[in-house]
């Protein structure tokens, strides 16, 4: 038991696994402003350019309403915030690329026998493979 309670306890205390439980946490708490953002600004804007809101449309069947309205609203929080976190993404990446700076690609030290196309130093007279006198560049 105490080998199993060290393993949980290793397996917890992982790096990603903290990182992953600190993303779903901001991401909750990211979850509720861009909620905020399409109940407070982007529907009020809807319904003033369309004298509706979103919110109030329902299909009323026998024994059931379907608000389709608020899945709308749901659909609007989900394109809202893929959007902005793919912003933070491209942003986040571009932050990173400024400081990596890609190492020129070395200068090639071999050449191709135009014979027998083996690889072959670039200083080589005569092709180690086929034997032939190499044309001079």
């Amino acid at each position: 038991m105490k080998k199993f309670i060290e393993e949980f306890k290793s397996f917890v205390l992982r790096g990603n696994v903290m990182d992953m439980a600190i993303g779903v946490i901001i991401g909750s708490a990211f979850s509720s402003i861009v909620t905020s953002l399409t109940d407070n600004i982007i529907n009020p804007i809807l319904g003033w350019a369309g004298n509706t809101d979103l919110s109030v449309f329902t299909l009323k069947l026998p024994g059931c309403e379907i608000r389709y309205g608020a899945f709308l609203t749901s659909v609007i929080n989900f394109l809202i915030m893929a959007f902005i976190l793919f912003l933070l993404l491209k942003v986040t990446n571009k932050i990173n690329a400024l400081g990596k700076k890609t190492a020129p690609a070395p200068a090639p030290t071999t050449k191709k026998c135009p014979y027998c196309c083996s690889e072959i130093p670039l200083a080589a007279v005569k092709c180690a493979h086929c034997a032939s006198d190499l044309p001079t560049e």
